[in-house]
């Protein structure tokens, strides 16, 4: 694929990606219609702006500016889902000692990379590693909610935009990773099209009432 392919999948990347971070917007509207911030989970907005914070680190040390432009609106878009959380919230300690254990953690793998580890191409690699540890536990991680919605026989608090977002995302990236044979990339993206294809098998054999309303389960 040359130059012309790479920008196409470059702006796939972006697009889809953009698209995957921007249904937390429903959560954001809903927190600001009903003044809560009820049936809404905190902690996905807080571990994927970690993870975009990571990648974002990534991009910066391996000079990817499509890894740096989608990672930067990551962050953004969370940040501003988690201090709207945090004004809505009825929590606010339960809140503010989550987002502060995460930041401890970023500020501790911040020294460790920058700090002990001198050489930029071994800090790369360990750097490249744990982003992709963490966005591959971030996929796996509802496999226990899919496991209820089996049971139950219900879709009604899955999203069908964000699964079908999340796999063009994921797709757009492996391919993009192959490309760029960084296998940090593209390897952590593989259980973003498996977990998307289960959830859409779900949506076929469990249709979802329209009727219903629903929460969004996040990624």
């Amino acid at each position: 694929m040359g130059p012309v392919g790479l920008q196409l999948l470059s702006g796939a990347c972006l697009l889809f990606s953009l698209g995957m971070f921007g249904t937390g917007l429903s959560d954001l509207k809903q927190m600001f219609a009903t003044q809560s911030v009820e049936n809404i989970q905190f902690l996905p907005f807080l571990t994927t702006d970690v993870n975009n914070l990571s990648w974002l680190s990534y991009g910066f040390l391996k000079g990817d500016w499509t890894l740096i432009l989608v990672n930067a609106v990551g962050v953004t878009l969370q940040t501003l889902y988690i201090l709207v959380y945090f004004y809505f919230s009825s929590e606010k300690r339960s809140v503010l000692l989550k987002t502060m254990g995460l930041l401890a953690v970023l500020l501790l793998g911040y020294g460790y990379f920058n700090l002990l580890v001198p050489d930029v191409s071994v800090r790369l690699t360990r750097l490249g590693l744990f982003c992709s540890l963490f966005t591959i536990t971030m996929y796996l991680s509802p496999l226990a909610d899919l496991a209820k919605i089996v049971r139950s026989r219900s879709t009604q608090c899955l999203s069908f935009p964000l699964t079908v977002t999340t796999f063009l995302a994921s797709a757009s990236w492996t391919l993009y990773g192959i490309l760029l044979q960084d296998v940090y990339i593209a390897v952590p993206n593989v259980p973003g099209i498996a977990t998307s294809l289960i959830r859409f098998w779900l949506f076929w054999r469990f249709p979802p009432d329209l009727n219903k309303t629903y929460k969004s389960l996040q990624a």
